[in-house]
Order: structure tokens, then sequence, then C-alpha cells
């Protein structure tokens, strides 16, 4: 009887031990790899508030953060992807882009973690559905916006337009850009260099003209990028390019300096995305902008018998995906970024936000409401054709675009450019 007792005792104090050795391994230290793009002072500072106070709160993490520019982010990560060492979060803007990686096995399946509560706080479903392909998900959003028409409402007041009224369609768009263009004003800011900011120029132009249809029916294969719409879009931007409304030299320009310009108050309008108001600050001389009170913005303009919606919206946002080998507590932390608390404290920044509880933060803000307007009321919303579609055809995309601005091509040589490319690429 006695030797029973001792057996069960020491079995006891084995499972005992074994538990507490447990309890020691899950808090072995554990290092996150994060690599994002936010340049600027007071967004990099936020996102190094989340990761100290997620550290504070689980000590045993340490959370190791790359910061790169847009364009060296993209180079760096090709690299790493190449040799399959991802990151462990990293920046991502969804769609075929971040497929790829997960079809080769270089990020995770969150999908177990994310399901339930934490994917229902989501309140940009499609933006969601981004970071996500067959029941899988590698990521997460944790901004959405649109991408529309920065105005300076000081330079239209000193051209002689209405700052109050902006154009409202193409016809009414070009008409302003003679106008500022009399009065001695570079109308738009563009920096073609790094060729994205061009593209949605083209892609917008693709939207109104054809819609949702064309661009489904050419992604689908039961048509084709070199298809009326598209052409004609390479017609409609030839049509403002032939009125030389950039800077000069805008094709070297990169998308800092097009900011910085557009932010010193040396170009009226600049087609971008809702990161503007803090770029058009940082990449500014004053590192101030032109200020609250001189922004404006307006919707892309409607064309005339174009098939598409004029509510449509080009856009997007930023997410981050989950490396494959990512430690658990990477996805812990990521569900951290995106809780409604730590997005309402962004959205004073530079969010827009994606969950439920958080809209609330930008209320006041009338260029974050007119964005969040556009993106919640799009009766068709399209990612940047550069994200959405594979790598291989979203870089044809830019570089076709890219030779409209330079005069190299035909609208329908471009088109066509483009639908090479994705003959191939979107028919394996």
């Amino acid at each position: 009887m006695k030797s029973h007792k001792f057996s069960f005792v020491g079995f006891v104090l084995i499972a005992l031990m074994v538990l507490s050795l447990g309890a020691v391994s899950a808090q072995e230290p554990v290092t996150i790899d994060w690599w994002h793009i936010s340049t600027e002072t007071s967004q990099a500072a936020y996102w190094q508030s989340l990761a100290d106070a997620y550290t504070a709160e689980n000590p045993h993490v340490t959370i190791d953060i790359t910061i790169l520019e847009n364009a060296a982010f993209k180079d760096r990560l090709v690299t790493v992807m190449q040799a399959g060492d991802p990151p462990d979060l990293f920046q991502s803007w969804g769609g075929a882009v971040l497929w790829t990686y997960a079809n080769n096995g270089l990020v995770r399946n969150i999908e177990p973690e994310l399901a339930g509560e934490w994917k229902d706080s989501f309140s940009a479903e499609a933006a969601l559905e981004l970071y996500g392909q067959n029941g899988e998900y590698y990521g997460v959003p944790w901004t959405w916006g649109a991408v529309g028409m920065f105005y300076n409402k000081a330079l239209f007041t000193e051209a002689g337009l209405d700052p109050e009224n902006p154009p409202q369609t193409w016809e009414e768009f070009l008409a302003a850009v003679e106008t500022l263009q009399e009065a001695g004003i570079t109308p738009i800011s563009l920096g073609e260099s790094e060729k994205w900011p061009g593209h949605f120029w083209w892609v917008y132009l693709a939207l109104r003209l054809g819609g949702e249809d064309a661009f489904l029916s050419a992604y689908n294969r039961e048509g084709s990028f070199a298809d009326e719409p598209f052409v004609q879009a390479g017609e409609y931007l030839k049509q403002l390019v032939d009125m030389d409304p950039f800077p000069e030299g805008f094709l070297g320009l990169t998308h800092p300096e097009m900011e910085g310009i557009f932010g010193n108050g040396e170009a009226a309008m600049m087609l971008m995305g809702q990161w503007v108001p803090g770029a058009q600050a940082q990449y500014s001389e004053s590192g101030e902008g032109i200020g609250d009170e001189n922004m404006g913005f307006f919707n892309f303009p409607a064309i005339e018998g174009g098939a598409g919606n004029a509510g449509d919206v080009l856009g997007g946002g930023d997410g981050f995906a989950v490396g494959a080998d990512a430690p658990d507590e990477t996805i812990d932390f990521l569900k951290f970024i995106t809780n409604a608390e730590n997005q309402r404290a962004g959205a004073e920044i530079f969010i827009v936000p994606v969950v439920a509880g958080a809209e609330d933060a930008v209320a006041e803000d009338p260029i974050m409401q007119a964005i969040l307007e556009a993106r919640n009321n799009a009766p068709y919303f399209q990612l940047y054709y550069d994200q959405f579609l594979p790598p291989a055809v979203g870089g044809a995309v830019n570089d076709a675009v890219e030779t409209l601005f330079a005069g190299m091509a035909t609208p329908e040589e471009a088109a066509q450019a483009i639908e090479e490319s994705a003959a191939f690429e979107l028919s394996q």
C-alpha cells in the first residue's frame, strides 16, 4: 500500500513539474520582426507606442521594428521573399500580391485565430476579404480609404475658382486645369518615377468609362484589357498629358517629392490616397503643409456617357500580413493593433478606421469624413490594380501607364501591353 501511495504522490509531483516547466517554456523570449512604411514622425511614434504597450504587458516579447519608405520596402520585401525568409509581420495591401505569397507558402493562415469575435469586429468587410482567399486569411487591414482629388482651396481662390464647388465632371476638371494655368499655377502635382502614382489616373478613367463590368470581364478572361474602355482611358489620359499640367520633370519625381510640391503650395491638385494630409505636411519644406483650412477633397470626376457609376471608388488601405514562421505572439499583437481602442487612437493621427466603434474618432475631421463617405457609399470599390492583379500584370499596368505619361506609346499600344501580360498570367 505504501508503495502504491508513493507512486501516486510521485506521479503528482512529476505532473506538477511538467506543468511548471510548460509554464516557464511558454514565457521563453520571443522576438517579432515587424516591417512597416509609416515614416512620418507621428505615425512611426504611434506604432512604437503600441509595440511598447504590448511588450509591457508581455515582457517575454521583443518587437524589432524596421521602417522603410514605400519603394524601398517593396524592393527589400521581394528580396527576402525570394530567399524564403519573410518578416514575422509586414505591410501589405492584400490582393493577388499577398495571395501569391500564400501560394508559395510564405505567409501564415491566421483564420483559426481570426474566426469569431475578432473577424466580426471589422466594419470594412471588403477590405478584410482582400487579405484572404479560399477560406484562409493571411493578415488583416488596419486602415481603408479612397483615392481622390485633394486640392488647395487658397490656390483655387487665387485662380478665380470657387473653392467650395470643385469640378464634378471631366469637362469641368479640364476647364479648371486651364484656369489654373492661366493664373500661373501648376494644376496637378505628380511624381511618376515610382510609376504607381500615375496608374491611379488610368485606372480611374477606366473605372469611369467601363465600370465594374469592364474590369471583371477582362480579369475573368471573358473580355480583354485591350477592350474599348481601357483604350479610351489612355485617350482621356493623353488629353490631360497634352495640356502639360504637371510639375517640370515630373517623370523623374518620387512620391515624397510630389507630396512635398503639393504641401509647399506649388500645385493646386493631387490625385492620391487617404494618407495625403500627413504626407503632404511631412514632405513640405515647412513640415506643416498647406494647413487644414486650405485642404479640400473631391471624388474623381464623372465622365458623361461612361458605363461606370460616378460614385465608384478606386482605393484600398494598409494592413499587416503574418510571415509563415511567425511566432503565435505575432497574431496576438496583430489583434492588439486592430482593437477599437487602438484604432481610435490611430484615427486621431492618420488611420481611417476599419473596425466597429472607431469611426467616431474622425467625426470632426472634414477630410476624413469625405473619404469615409466616398468609401462607404461606393457602389463599386476597386482595389489598386497593381495590388489586386498578379504582380506581373500589376507591373505591366504601371509600366504601360508610364509610357502614356512619357508619350512613348499610343493608348492602343499601352492597353495591348497590359493585355499581353494578363493573357499569360490570368490564364494559368
